[in-house]
């Protein structure tokens, strides 16, 4: 499943259809769960509910459960807060010093009224599948805010569209897995496809389908017990067995370049590890260029690219022997000197695919610091 709200609304819709003897939690003929907006109210609230017969509201659903319910709500307020009861108090609550109520009665003005009008538009468009259009409103809002030099607000829409890019990722219904069982394999040859055909499209001459790839990332915290991670996915999915993790070496100031030319030469020793299709760096292009030394001193000629944090900005190194300068590029943003520097739109799978790798090799980096760290505090002792 590509999410947890996914499976659960598979799960749903299986136990539904067949019945299982053993399973009646949800063949009990009671209604789902729905989400409930009081659209008409002064300061409409989102809840929880398990029958539409209020006129004057709006629901979505219904949701093969009251904790698949919370999810969806949840993951939403985090980054639109709202009104979570019919009747909210004119105090300030406490979940408007969390940040996930706006609190409107207790702020009542005429600016906060409509500034939480236009969230409850947005979350309605969000419930509705619109997750693009609420995504460019917000790229407008913080460009225009930019603009005017108001950094602050910038930096808080900017984080509120990575957390939307986050959850709006494509779901599958139980109907598709029907029609197709092997849905997910065939999402996951279309990611690779995808990306093969851009790297293609942007310089690279890959001729054999991309199969394995690997992705490195560096892990430390203000320079103490540097880590690197190395994963593998095969044909889409993540093949544990075959994660690395190496303590960095380097005696002198932290370096995430050097110690990603450490990771590639420690790695590349190693003659009885398959050599993948593709590597992929957690970074730009200072850890593409460390990478690409390494290539260079052993004559390596594997495809490899950086995926940016920034913006998510693909990094392909001109100076690659598999790399062709001149190529055409859609997805370019500017061409300069060494590099050439791409942008997938989120509505390709490709994107998706490079994400998910990258956020694996950092989880897996990161799990390797924090142990070596809690072994460091326990020895000082």
């Amino acid at each position: 499943m590509e999410s947890e709200l996914e499976s659960l609304l598979l799960e749903a819709h299986y136990i539904k259809k067949f019945e299982p003897r053993y399973n009646v939690k949800m063949t009990d003929g009671k209604m789902y769960p729905l989400i409930r907006i009081t659209i008409k109210n002064d300061y409409p609230a989102i809840l929880f509910a398990r029958r539409p017969d209020d006129k004057n509201s709006i629901y979505f659903g219904p949701y093969p459960s009251s904790s698949a319910v919370k999810l969806v709500l949840k993951t939403i307020r985090r980054i639109f807060p709202f009104v979570s009861v019919e009747n909210h108090s004119k105090r300030v609550c406490l979940y408007h010093h969390l940040g996930l109520c706006p609190c409107p009665p207790a702020f009542d003005t005429p600016e906060l009224k409509k500034e939480y009008r236009k969230t409850l538009r947005r979350i309605i468009k969000l419930l509705e599948g619109e997750s693009k259009r609420v995504q460019k409103e917000l790229e407008k809002e913080r460009d225009e805010a930019s603009k005017k030099e108001d950094f602050e607000t910038a930096n808080t829409l900017q984080k509120k569209i990575q957390a939307l890019n986050y959850i709006a990722q494509p779901v599958h219904t139980p109907f598709e897995y029907e029609l197709n069982p092997n849905l997910r394999t065939d999402l996951r040859a279309k990611e690779l496809n995808d990306l093969q055909k851009i790297l293609n499209h942007n310089g690279y001459n890959i001729q054999n389908q991309i199969n394995k790839i690997e992705c490195y990332d560096i892990s430390h915290i203000q320079g103490t017990n540097t880590t690197a991670s190395l994963v593998v996915f095969i044909k889409g999915e993540k093949v544990s067995s075959l994660y690395r993790r190496f303590k960095i070496r380097l005696e002198k100031t932290p370096d995430d370049f050097a110690s990603m030319r450490e990771v590639l030469n420690r790695r590349l020793k190693h003659l009885e590890w398959e050599y993948p299709d593709l590597i992929i760096v957690d970074g730009g292009k200072g850890q593409v260029s460390a990478a690409l030394d390494v290539f260079k001193e052993k004559n390596i000629h594997i495809p490899l690219i950086g995926l940016a944090k920034r913006i998510e900005t693909i990094v392909i190194p001109l100076e690659h022997p598999s790399v062709n300068n001149s190529a055409n590029n859609t997805y370019k943003l500017e061409p300069k000197d060494r590099f050439r520097e791409i942008v997938i739109p989120h509505s390709v799978g490709a994107l998706q695919l490079l994400q998910r790798i990258r956020d694996e090799a950092h989880r897996f980096a990161i799990t390797y610091h924090r142990k070596l760290r809690s072994e460091s505090v326990i020895h000082s002792k």
